[in-house]
């Protein structure tokens, strides 16, 4: 069965935004290079931006429940990309400093809300589909926005910010005049959304806290990689065909989640997969010395992830009562904010004291430990099927399986 339209527009959406979003791992060169600042100022800079991304994320899913998830993208996109243009035409560190600060408090704000009008728009048999092409969506756009990025970056740093904000505004007009308007619906049998408290349903601070570790392991890659490959002897610029690799995966790969044996596959059997799967690409990270190795050891870490991504956003989005889907998906969203800390943290000190051996061993391990964790977990019974398709598995108010 095939995804409404309205669903294939919010993927091309994101796909042109992801195009456009490569500036921010630019923030700190930006400031190094056109103001002179030291690394340690650049880094409080940055600190600040990601600080400020926590609460954006919360912020976002309570105005998706409240003012409406297709307004609050196009608010939050809006936000966006005049915070760009506002870096891209500072003038001294202080401008950039508060224009850093204010792209961090709208940088998250469209997460929550497109991912609740995915979940709605899908409907309950499209869940994990329409996750998994999300996270297919985002990988497309990444593989452009690398080669964008190498394009603009050698021109002037300023550009990239300005490509950021024209994406932006891009995506926010598809899905302004693309996507249907939002609904304003009761739910007499459930609970208003002002008591819909996520942070009181233990289900989801589970998955919250096994999503903190999936975070870690994907956050400790993106950032501990590149130094790993040159401890290694290779070049640091390596980590960008790596990543190529995974993002080509995880693209290659869709048609597996529309095989009948991979689809109809509980919840936790899919995690407990993904999670086995992450662990053998990071003892292959751990073991490989060349190139070449490091390549063959992401393949399992990208199906992997196409295994676990799609299972966890519909999980929570299933979690959710009525009017509430947009806080419960910008609770689970935090992890990754959280990881986003603790992954350069730990990684730096594991990395300089044992070498890269040892540190994605290290993560191996956390892998194993969250697949153990979806068998450990009592698992919920399934859904029963909706009228116009098959079961999803977990799927259901009463769903608690973990997510990774």
């Amino acid at each position: 069965m095939g995804l409404p339209r309205a669903v294939r527009v919010l993927l091309l959406a994101r796909v042109v935004n992801r195009l456009g979003a490569f500036s921010v791992p630019f923030l700190a060169a930006l400031l190094t290079t056109d103001f002179h600042t030291g690394l340690a100022s650049a880094g409080l800079v940055t600190a600040a931006f990601g600080l400020a991304s926590i609460p954006s994320r919360l912020i976002g899913g309570r105005l998706a429940d409240s003012l409406g998830a297709r307004r609050t993208v196009v608010l939050g996109l809006t936000g966006c990309s005049l915070a760009q243009l506002g870096l891209a035409a500072a003038r001294s560190l202080p401008a950039a400093a508060l224009a850093a600060v204010v792209l961090g408090l709208a940088f998250e704000l469209y997460e929550p809300p497109s991912q609740a009008l995915l979940a709605d728009l899908a409907g309950p048999a499209g869940k994990v589909r329409a996750f998994s092409l999300f996270n297919a969506a985002l990988a497309l756009g990444g593989i452009g926005a690398g080669l964008l990025a190498a394009l603009l970056g050698r021109w002037d740093l300023r550009w990239l910010f300005v490509a950021d904000a024209v994406s932006c505004l891009l995506c926010a007009a598809l899905v302004r005049f693309a996507v249907p308007a939002d609904r304003r619906a009761d739910h007499p049998d459930g609970p208003p959304a002002a008591a819909a408290s996520p942070w009181r349903d233990r289900r989801l601070l589970v998955m919250l806290a096994l999503g903190t570790g999936y975070a870690l392991l994907c956050m400790q890659t993106l950032t501990m990689l590149p130094l790993s490959l040159a401890a290694r002897g290779l070049h640091t610029a390596d980590a960008g065909l790596i990543f190529t690799v995974s993002a080509v995966t995880v693209i290659c790969a869709q048609p597996l989640l529309r095989l009948r044996r991979v689809a109809e596959l509980p919840a936790h059997t899919a995690l407990l997969a993904g999670h086995l799967l992450l662990a053998a690409g990071l003892l292959g990270y751990a073991a490989a010395h060349g190139l070449p190795a490091a390549a063959a050891a992401t393949v399992p870490c990208g199906l992997g992830e196409l295994l676990v991504m799609g299972r966890a956003y519909a999980l929570v989005a299933d979690l959710a009562p009525p009017a509430a889907t947009g806080r419960y998906l910008a609770v689970f969203g935090t992890c990754w904010g959280f990881a986003g800390v603790a992954a350069p943290l730990l990684g730096t000190q594991v990395l300089a004291r044992t070498g890269p051996g040892p540190l994605w061993s290290a993560m191996a391990a956390l892998a194993l430990a969250l697949a153990a964790a979806q068998l450990l977990t009592p698992r919920p019974p399934l859904a029963r099927a909706p009228a116009n398709g098959p079961a999803v598995a977990g799927a259901g108010r009463t769903a608690g399986e973990p997510a990774g």
